[in-house]
């Protein structure tokens, strides 16, 4: 496996209900390349957003079967991480977004 740089190790802020409510307790969770791991994602968010990071966990998002009429299909596995920093820093993910 060859090393990730910073910026393919991040993929994507994850967009939910579940995620906002968690930015309340400075926990945000992002889509993360299938070959990372935990240190290499907090070394991309310390470095990429500025922030100390507490902790990171990381899930596996298996791929879910999709129909569209007579049409079978599966949505992609992935990758998340839930990322914990110190209370008093935030991530400005979504600049100028109204929740």
């Amino acid at each position: 496996m060859a090393s990730l740089d910073v910026r393919q190790v991040l993929l994507a802020p994850v967009v939910s209900e579940k995620s906002y409510n968690m930015i309340d307790e400075n926990r945000y969770t992002f889509k993360v390349h299938k070959d990372a791991h935990r240190l290499q994602v907090r070394q991309a968010v310390e470095e990429l957003f500025g922030v100390h990071v507490l902790s990171v966990n990381m899930a596996k998002v298996p791929a879910k079967p999709k129909r569209r009429g007579m049409q079978m299909g599966r949505k992609p596995a992935w990758k998340k991480a839930i990322v914990a920093i110190r209370p008093g820093e935030t991530i400005e993910i979504f600049g100028g977004a109204q929740v």
